[in-house]
């Protein structure tokens, strides 16, 4: 018995991943997904595969990847051969860049929270946030 394969517009398809019917037309232009079949009327038309494929891309933005790495893991999750040492590596790569973000807006944090404790916040006005905003020349 082969099991029936739905069809669904890109609002039903948008619903069944949690992908908006804007991301949907984006990854179909980006190529994350193939091109959607057409109804005679020019609709496009999803098949249970298509949703999956949507869902794990969704999932994959929620970690944070690009699109780029997103066709990576796809081209990896499609591929019966692949090893999961190049999945690993490229998980691996996508935390040391995430890691770097967070070190970055960090020391964002650190310098704000320092003009922050050096402004009186009265009724003067001197202000040290201003002042380091005004005063700060970009490298």
């Amino acid at each position: 018995m082969t099991q029936a394969i739905n069809s669904m517009n890109i609002g039903e398809a948008a619903g069944a991943s949690g992908v908006s019917a804007k991301m949907i037309r984006y990854y179909e232009e980006t190529g994350l997904i193939p091109a959607a079949a057409r109804t005679p009327a020019g609709y496009r038309v999803y098949k249970d595969t298509d949703v999956h494929r949507l869902r794990f891309i969704r999932r994959a933005r929620d970690l944070g990847f690009g699109v780029a790495e997103i066709g990576e893991l796809l081209d990896l999750w499609n591929d019966s051969a692949r090893h999961s040492a190049a999945v690993k590596q490229l998980a691996q790569a996508h935390i040391s860049e995430l890691q770097s973000k967070i070190d970055g807006l960090q020391q964002m944090a650190d310098t704000l929270q320092n003009l922050i404790d050096c402004c009186a916040g009265d009724n003067r006005p001197d202000c040290p946030i201003l002042s380091s905003l005004e005063e700060h020349t970009p490298p």
